[in-house]
């Protein structure tokens, strides 16, 4: 029989290892590849452009008027309580008042996003879509569900 030294056993061993481990990734490959072409072909992808359906939804104007009176009102209340106060006061204050306004934007475009949302969702089911992606992420394809919501939300 053949007498092979340690150092040539390591080796072969070696030999066997990565043949075995070249197989198991080839066939992985090739079950997963199968795998996203067939995911692929059952996806249906929408696609919408939020800023359209938010610029057209029937609150915004609405929103834009609480949002002005809310405006207003923290102008006229800097402009009173600013009036003896130092300059480092008056821009503590002023931040102060941006949080408020930033948090009363928040408070009125929650349910109007949310509504959109909502929307979206039941417009993409109502059409058989998978995935609904913002137009601004699209470079080609897709179905446009923008002017369904749009017609949704008016109703």
């Amino acid at each position: 029989m053949l007498k092979l030294e340690k150092k040539q056993v390591k080796i072969i061993s070696i030999i066997i290892a990565l043949v075995f481990m070249g197989s198991v990734v080839a066939l992985a490959l090739t079950q997963t590849g199968s795998g996203i072409a067939s995911a692929a072909s059952s996806v249906n992808v929408g696609k919408v452009d939020r800023e359209q359906i938010l610029a057209q939804h029937p609150s915004l104007k609405d929103i834009q008027a609480q949002m002005n009176a809310a405006i207003a009102e923290v102008q006229k209340d800097f402009e009173e309580k600013s009036a003896g106060m130092t300059d480092q006061e008056k821009a503590d204050y002023y931040r102060q008042c941006q949080q408020r306004l930033a948090q009363k934007q928040n408070e009125l475009l929650d349910p109007i996003e949310k509504s959109v949302m909502d929307t979206i969702k039941k417009v993409a089911d109502s059409k058989g879509l998978s995935v609904v992606i913002d137009n601004s992420a699209v470079v080609y394809g897709g179905t446009d569900i923008t002017q369904d919501v749009i017609s949704k939300l008016s109703k």
